[in-house]
């Protein structure tokens, strides 16, 4: 009988890489693997089933090895689970005593409980080794008897992606899992430093994966039943297979390659999305970024959202942390990707801009929030449209000059002030925006039941959507937008099913409300749309409702 190991997922979020559910890190997919290669048999589990079902432990006792993958260096807002606290990996290094125990991940950089916070590096008590560097690669060294380390290898890593690939159908979401691709790992910003705050460095210079390797990891996914793939895990897709320097020119033909390559491996997919999309790359480089942008969405999926890590609209913050772009090129390149993908497909935009804010950064004074807010207003006015603005506070990690050059608390009140500008005078001009009333958004996934049950459709940083009705979780439907909220939408399944739809429901039905609600109710039921009109009145959604 082959030995057993057990992965146990604690979540990774890096500045390019999520492996928050339904996201699955391509760490996940590699260390199964490797111990795969070394013939083990490989479980699966994630922090989140170890917290609802804390028994599960007998599990990992029984177990013969021990793989804890954790570590998030850029905090966020989850919906689909929770990563792994320092106090839980200890407890778990404690409370596990049969087999051995590994830990690798972002956790070896360091760890804080949320942003605002120095992270600081940790001896996690209770396991036998760290895997510095590449997780997967430091456990092969292991299990031949060798030091717990190792540095990135392609060559070793792309056959275990392969071999690997069966882990997620045992993640918890399956078969609603999205594959975070790897194609490049280290910054070229990282030549003059790389951003002060910024991870990514750490990994040197930008290695590229072969188009041949990605394709052949997404085929194997596919067979086993992958149909959401993100080509995430890099920090600037534009930058793929791009010559030397800080800002490599855009190749559109590689991206054009690598896209179709992965549209004929995972011919009927669902989801083909991007993350990271570095500003500066547009902005000087705008035609062939501009062929760039073509290929991605000649082969993606709609609704797409390309994250800008602009940070700050400060010139100051901006020379004193060796941020990558102005805010005239971050302009620019909103501009330029609004011209390129702002076309509806499915009802939604192709891609869309997502901005992200860094706070407590060196050099930030109360006229930085000032500037940021100006920015904005700016965007908004312009007729522009961003995905979503995302604000955090600095996670300083040791090794970056932000670790000891901060403004961390400094600002507190003022920080506070601008996240409710943006959630009120910009995320909801947004949303009204970019998801009008009437709009149908396709496959949303309900992942929290209630008498408001939320979903989301997968995707890249997709809309939280708030359904007005008790719906099963994993329930699959398309929804139609029928309110705002500063972050969110309100939506109802559809078809609206006007004659048994509950009174709570039927108040988010545009021209009715909380005044019309009691005389919609009297009327049912309705023989077509000319009799709910004469009691509601014409509405946008019309077309969607059914009697």
């Amino acid at each position: 009988m082959s030995p057993v190991a057990v992965i146990l997922d604690g979540y990774v979020d890096e500045p390019a890489c999520l492996g928050v559910p339904p996201y699955v890190s391509p760490y996940i997919r590699t260390v199964a693997g490797a111990l795969i290669a070394h013939g083990y048999t490989v479980q699966y589990l994630t922090i989140d089933q170890l917290r609802l079902a804390p028994m599960r432990t007998v599990e990992l006792n029984r177990a013969d090895l021990l793989v804890m993958i954790s570590g998030v260096t850029v905090p966020g807002k989850y919906l689909g689970g929770t990563p792994a606290t320092l106090t839980e990996i200890q407890q778990i290094g404690h409370m596990v005593r049969g087999p051995k125990k590994l830990i690798g991940g972002p956790i070896g950089f360091g760890y804080a409980a949320e942003g605002g916070q120095k992270a600081i590096r940790q001896v996690i008590s209770g396991f036998d080794a760290l895997l510095t560097g590449e997780p997967a690669i430091a456990l092969d060294n292991y299990l031949g008897g060798n030091v717990p380390a190792g540095a990135l290898d392609y060559t070793l890593t792309d056959p275990w992606s392969i071999s690997g690939s069966v882990i997620i159908t045992q993640h918890p979401d399956y078969p609603y899992v999205m594959c975070e691709l790897e194609t490049a790992r280290g910054c070229s910003h990282g030549a003059s430093g790389g951003c002060s705050f910024c991870t990514e460095p750490f990994y040197g210079q930008p290695r590229y994966r072969s188009i041949e390797g990605i394709a052949a990891e997404v085929a194997a996914l596919y067979t086993h039943g992958a149909r959401h793939f993100r080509v995430g895990r890099q920090p600037d897709i534009l930058a793929y297979g791009a010559g030397a320097g800080e800002y490599p020119a855009p190749r559109p033909d590689l991206l054009d390659k690598l896209f179709s390559s992965i549209r004929t491996s995972a011919p009927e997919l669902k989801t083909l999305h991007i993350d990271n999309t570095n500003p500066a790359t547009i902005a000087r480089h705008e035609e062939k970024s501009r062929e760039a942008l073509r290929a991605i969405i000649r082969h993606h999926t709609s609704g797409d959202v390309a994250a800008f890590g602009m940070e700050t609209a400060d010139p100051s913050v901006i020379a004193a942390n060796n941020l990558k772009a102005q805010p005239d090129e971050v302009f620019r390149a909103i501009e330029i990707v609004n011209e390129e993908g702002g076309m509806r497909r499915d009802n939604v935009p192709e891609l869309l801009p997502g901005l992200n804010f860094v706070c407590g950064l060196a050099g930030e004074t109360e006229k930085t929030y000032e500037l940021n807010e100006q920015f904005l207003v700016r965007v908004r006015e312009a007729g522009l449209s961003v995905r979503r603005v995302n604000i955090r506070q600095v996670m300083p990690f040791e090794g970056t000059p932000a670790y000891t050059n901060n403004t961390l608390g400094r600002h507190e009140q003022r920080f506070r002030t601008f996240k409710e500008f943006v959630r009120t005078k910009i995320d909801l001009p947004m949303l009204q925006r970019v998801f009008p009333i009437g709009t149908v958004l396709r496959d949303v996934r309900v992942e929290v039941t209630g008498d408001l049950s939320f979903g989301r459709q997968l995707g890249s940083y997709p809309i939280l959507v708030g359904l007005p009705l008790q719906l099963l979780r994993n329930t699959i439907t398309d929804a139609v937008v029928v309110d705002w909220g500063m972050r969110s939408i309100t939506a109802l399944p559809v078809p609206v099913k006007i004659n048994t739809l509950p009174a709570s429901a039927i108040r988010w039905l545009p021209g009715v409300g909380k005044k019309k609600v009691a005389a919609v109710i009297a009327k049912r039921p309705f023989a077509g749309i000319e009799a709910y009109r004469k009691v509601a009145g014409s509405s946008v959604i019309d077309s969607v409702m059914k009697y």
